[in-house]
């Protein structure tokens, strides 16, 4: 049976090189597309050339913070004792091909926006394709990259952990695994972060000084602040978005993983499958998101409709492949109860088609929710925000209910409908975060399209293309806010399942932690229990986790508030950017003659710079401090303290990402609805109304949103690899 498991497993390392090699092929289709016209060319260096300075001057801050961390594991591991000394290494490189996932995806979309355009004005079939299939290398460098981290490390520690029993080995070697995911989500964070607030900065300067004040179009050649409007959405939504779903799907794998070495100690056999199993699925999954991009076509003069039939077409055909296929993969490995755990597979990517449904309902100017908020905007931009907040609030009931009903029953199947078989109850959670995530191949290149086809837009604008072309990059446009809505309700709905498996994963990394300070029994009750056989029940009760315990109850306010403080920190840090974004927009118009009469080119590099300024600045502290909670509260309470941190986090920040991301997507595609000829179309008092409403919507559904679910993951990463300190160190 091992020799199966064995062969099975170098499907991963394989698919990883083979999604690779599919990306290079994609890249290089795409770049043999011309960029159409020389100053179509030149507004596309213009971009380029600022994602790249952004993005280097973000990596040198976060390059610091990663020596200061990794110096901080090695004193833990090889001074105090209190951690596994392959950690510092698996830190960085978890951090090294997170950032490396979004490089490679953000230097694609900056070569990619002119030729969508210049694709566009051959024909509408020919832009998405291009936008597409340059999103498609985003989508498999990601799940390319993650898969190869994991095959390395799992080849690595199988070869270097020795010493002790088979199964003791293989949950050593999955909980170390499981560390490198705090690399991912801290570079991720940043990403998010630092991107959300560049992007974010220089939009909202351009809507409310371009739009309202001066009264010229969106992506104007005219306004200073666009090319860095089309810059942000590179770092923010490509490199943003690729780094934190490269931390999703490695930590859902990886954490399923370690679920199952900890459910069969008792069955290494059963153990290898297990562990297995979810690392298969992915890599499956990538094969088969292949071929659902290579279904991805449409017609000429399609409509929105017809558009969003073609991306379903090619997620739909992987993800009822991978129902198919993962059942065979588990009666393969002869898992225990295979069907149970199918099913959890199943359930998972039912709840993200449910979310994403949900949320394309309450953002897509198609239904009533975001046609509701453009109504409002007859009244003026209160009624319009108003109307927006409520309609987020709303939002937030069907994604909560869908997660809570996809985890009970994924829980239930996986445990036989046993609410007492914990271990394989939370297994089946894990694998159902990993089958949600197991087509993220296609999934996230229909995410990346979105700012793709944004930035050929403002390329088409700016170039002065025909207005047929023009029309056919607003068509792909809008398809790109309704599935960049889609996706970000995508990942937080992950985010949510990763976390519930990665708690579970906490207690696992408490128990290695402390088997290696020498505590080798643990009294729960009136019994004496071997650590090392100790249950996940024997450690809730031996550390009284419990609601009744106050320091869980701590915990789990700090946890809320580190949502809304997190909140307010890069709503505040945005507003600041945007402010002097404004001023300079302002200025230039004020100072610099002959802009608005098209006489005299903008100072375009000024805007980039201010916004580059205000992200580097401002992303540091929200970083950090979710860095800094799990640690201090861990010293201080203890690990009951942390678990209620890591709860009350994960409650609070689900539902509030849910709320920021569709209220901000309902905003800014009721702008687009009204631009679109309703309720008196542009230049309307109702427009201008909408745009305000669009500014404020930016950094909810852009910044502080979306860098919630990588909180929520960084914090129980930050616990998972700080569990030796918590165990040994903790005051309570």
């Amino acid at each position: 049976m091992l020799g199966i498991q064995n062969n099975l497993f170098w499907l991963v390392p394989g698919t990883a090189i083979i999604a690779l090699g599919f990306a290079w092929f994609f890249f290089k289709q795409m770049m043999k597309n011309s960029e159409g016209t020389p100053k179509m060319a030149e507004i596309a260096a213009h971009v380029r050339k600022g994602a790249m300075a952004y993005l280097k001057q973000q990596y040198k801050i976060v390059i610091i913070v990663f020596i200061v961390l990794t110096l901080l594991f090695a004193l833990m591991a090889y001074v105090w004792k209190v951690q596994n000394p392959w950690v510092p290494f698996a830190f960085l490189s978890g951090g090294f091909f997170s950032g490396l996932a979004g490089f490679f995806g953000m230097k694609t979309a900056t070569y990619a926006s002119a030729r969508t355009a210049n694709a566009a004005r051959e024909s509408l079939n020919k832009g998405l394709q291009v936008a597409f299939r340059s999103g498609a290398v985003m989508g498999l460098v990601v799940v390319g990259l993650a898969l190869l981290d994991i095959s390395i490390w799992y080849i690595v520690l199988n070869t270097f952990v020795k010493g002790g029993d088979p199964a003791h080995n293989m949950a050593i070697i999955t909980t170390t695994m499981l560390t490198f995911g705090m690399g991912a989500s801290t570079q991720a964070l940043f990403a998010r972060v630092g991107g959300g607030i560049f992007t974010k900065a220089a939009d909202v300067g351009a809507d409310l000084v371009g739009k309202v004040e001066a009264g010229i179009p969106e992506d104007d050649p005219r306004n200073p602040a666009t090319i860095a409007d089309n810059v942000g959405d590179n770092v923010g939504d490509v490199a943003g978005m690729g780094a934190d779903l490269y931390e999703s799907y490695a930590g859902s794998i990886l954490a399923t993983a370690a679920l199952g070495a900890a459910a069969f100690m008792h069955d290494t056999t059963m153990q290898v499958s297990a562990v297995f199993a979810p690392m298969i699925i992915g890599a499956v999954g990538t094969l088969l998101s292949i071929i659902g991009i290579f279904a991805v076509r449409t017609k000429e003069n399609a409509t929105q409709k017809n558009l969003l039939s073609a991306l379903g077409r090619g997620i739909n055909l992987s993800s009822v492949l991978i129902m198919v296929l993962s059942f065979f993969i588990l009666k393969i490995l002869n898992l225990e109860n295979y069907v149970g755990v199918w099913l959890s597979i199943v359930i998972g990517l039912i709840t993200g088609w449910a979310i994403g449904k949900e949320t394309e309902y309450f953002t897509s100017a198609a239904y009533k929710p975001t046609q509701n908020i453009a109504k409002q905007s007859e009244t003026g931009p209160a009624t319009v925000i108003i109307n927006g907040i409520g309609t987020g609030m709303l939002s937030t009931a069907f994604p909560v209910m869908t997660i809570v009903v996809g985890t009970i029953l994924a829980y239930l199947t996986s445990a036989g409908w046993n609410f007492e078989n914990m271990s394989m109850g939370l297994y089946g959670i894990g694998i159902a975060a990993v089958g949600m995530l197991s087509t993220l191949g296609i999934t996230l290149a229909t995410d990346a399209y979105g700012p793709i086809a944004d930035n050929a837009g403002g390329n088409a604008e700016m170039a002065g293309l025909g207005e047929e072309v023009r029309n056919r990059t607003d068509a792909l446009d809008s398809l790109g806010n309704t599935t960049a809505a889609t996706g970000k309700g995508f990942a937080i709905g992950s985010a949510a399942l990763t976390a519930l498996a990665l708690l579970a994963s906490y207690i696992e990394e408490i128990k290695i932690g402390l088997i290696r300070i020498g505590e080798t029994t643990l009294i729960v009750g009136e019994k004496v229990i071997p650590t090392v056989t100790a249950t996940l029940s024997d450690f809730m009760t031996y550390y009284n986790v419990t609601l009744m315990n106050p320091k869980v109850l701590m915990g789990m306010f700090i946890g809320a508030m580190m949502a809304f403080m997190f909140c307010g920190l890069t709503m505040n840090a945005v507003g600041r950017a945007a402010g002097a974004m404004v001023d300079e927009v302002r200025r230039q118009f004020r100072d610099i003659k002959g802009i608005l009469t098209g006489e005299t080119e903008p100072d375009y590099a000024a805007c980039v710079a201010i916004s580059t300024k205000g992200a580097q600045r401002e992303m540091l502290l929200p970083s950090l401090l979710a860095i800094i909670a799990p640690v201090t509260v861990g010293l201080i309470f203890g690990v009951s303290g942390v678990m209620g941190l890591l709860t009350g986090g994960l409650a609070a920040g689900f539902a509030l990402a849910i709320f920021m991301a569709n209220s901000g997507g309902s905003w800014d595609n009721a702008k687009k609805y009204i631009e679109s000829g309703a309720h008196g179309g542009k230049g309307s008092k109702a427009h201008e109304a909408a745009v305000i409403g669009d500014t404020v919507g930016d950094p909810f559904k852009d910044t502080s949103g979306p860098s919630l679910n990588i909180l929520i993951k960084l914090m129980t990463m930050v616990a998972i690899v700080m569990a030796g300190l918590t165990a040994s160190w903790s005051l309570m």
